[in-house]
């Protein structure tokens, strides 16, 4: 039987998009502050959601000697719970899917030898990766029930920053076995992507910093930042030392929200400028196009979200938006990689 063959390719493309399908989900979870509505983790168990009146009712018992309820949600009655409790299980529920789908066909296509040793190793990293990623939901879950009804911004954004990373990285071993020969045309232009693709990153982790904050609720004008309130709480805040203005403060994480977004438009025309000097194959040229497309949509969702104050459907939307745009940086970095 061929190694590598199309039925690995599907395995991994089938991940991507449950990862995504995940990533959704979480940010729908997030929006609606489903995500601390299960305090505790079961692996099996969980597995199943309460079946009659009396689950549900120790369920919600659970939730009150938490700090969410006792702090902020103390008005929830019992239907109030079972709708945020639905998010959480089920963003919880596809986590354990995408770990049974990428655990047992691994193992069979390595019973079968149907994979190389090359994509043995990238697929051990994946399950790595996997893990990692059930262990970081974990630990954001944890900073939210201790004291301050929220998750910590910092475990929030390692989370999402894991599951985006996962993604890519097995988006790019299905193109290594998609397109196993790959052409390299100009190594100065594709740093520049590379440096691209960092810079994106930057501001995914950003955009979960906004989140994590609800930043997104304050200044809510463009192209200017006004002064405003939130939660009867003044948000121009100054912070020591002066660097946690742009990690804890709110005003100063959508700043560098807002400039980030500025700074990947530019570099993403500039890697589409440059490409006008190069002779470029026909993948090579829609990557780069679609990176110029995907980048101005995005753009315009983060300015619409900030205007509307975040509603659930366009900050879900938002969310996707770096999700696909993250996909055309990898496709595009995939073509001019040797």
């Amino acid at each position: 039987m061929k190694k590598d063959n199309k039925k690995v390719i599907y395995w991994l493309l089938t991940g991507c998009l449950l990862i995504f399908i995940m990533v959704v989900v979480g940010g729908i979870t997030r929006l609606t502050h489903s995500g601390l509505s299960i305090s505790n983790y079961k692996l099996i168990s969980g597995v199943i959601p309460p079946m009659n009146d009396i689950e549900w009712q120790e369920a919600f018992d659970l939730y009150k000697q938490y700090p969410e309820y006792q702090k902020l949600n103390n008005h929830f009655n019992l239907q109030d719970f079972k709708d945020i409790y639905f998010w959480e299980w089920l963003h919880r529920l596809i986590g354990r899917f995408i770990g049974l789908v990428f655990f047992f066909p691994f193992l069979y296509f390595l019973a079968t030898k149907q994979l190389t040793k090359p994509t043995i190793k990238k697929a051990i990293i994946l399950l790595g990766l996997g893990a990692f990623q059930g262990f970081m939901g974990w630990y954001m879950v944890k900073s939210g029930l201790v004291d301050n009804p929220d998750v910590s911004h910092y475990r929030l954004a390692a989370h999402l920053i894991t599951a985006f990373v996962t993604f890519a990285y097995t988006f790019w071993v299905a193109l290594d076995l998609m397109f196993p020969n790959k052409k390299e045309i100009n190594i100065a232009f594709r740093n520049f992507i590379r440096f691209a693709l960092v810079v994106l990153l930057l501001q995914i982790i950003y955009g979960a910093f906004v989140a994590g904050l609800d930043a997104g609720f304050i200044h809510n004008h463009w192209p200017m930042m006004s002064e405003g309130k939130f939660m009867h709480e003044t948000v121009f805040i100054e912070q020591h030392p002066w660097y946690k203005n742009f990690l804890e403060g709110k005003s100063g994480v959508q700043f560098a929200h807002r400039m980030l977004a500025y700074l990947v438009v530019i570099v993403i025309v500039a890697i589409w400028q440059k490409s006008k000097k190069l002779h470029l194959t026909s993948m090579q040229s829609k990557g780069i196009n679609a990176l110029l497309i995907m980048v101005a949509v995005q753009f315009l969702l983060g300015v619409f979200t900030i205007l509307l104050q975040v509603p659930v459907w366009l900050g879900v939307a938002h969310q996707v938006g770096a999700f696909v745009l993250l996909s055309g940086m990898i496709f595009t970095l995939h073509r001019f990689s040797k």
